[in-house]
């Protein structure tokens, strides 16, 4: 999720992340995890993204944060396994991801918006 500011109301934090606000704390299904501050319409980010262990970082010449998905046990994957991908490689022939089985592997992708 990319923010503009550090300060978000309660809905556009659901509406991006899918964790409600409530009462007990920030909700998603069954699972709530206590925050400080519930009262507020507007939330704090970077206590939020503590709280629920989602990766915040600044790009401080644009002036954009990005919020990352909630991690499982400080685990930013709950898993290491990488869905087939077959994209094409520089030549334009297609590349399988699984082509690369066993070895260690950063994937690296960026997107312009």
């Amino acid at each position: 999720m990319l923010l503009t500011s550090l300060e978000l109301d309660r809905s556009a934090f659901k509406a991006g992340t899918g964790w409600d606000i409530t009462t007990q704390g920030a909700c998603k299904g069954e699972i709530c995890v206590p925050l400080e501050d519930t009262q507020s319409e507007m939330l704090d980010i970077k206590k939020v993204a503590r709280a629920l262990g989602m990766p915040l970082v600044e790009e401080p010449q644009l002036g954009i944060w990005s919020l990352g998905p909630e991690s499982v046990n400080a685990k930013a994957l709950t898993t290491a396994q990488a869905p087939e991908m077959i994209l094409p490689d520089l030549a334009g022939k297609p590349f399988h991801l699984s082509s690369l089985l066993g070895k260690k592997v950063i994937i690296y992708a960026w997107a312009p918006y």
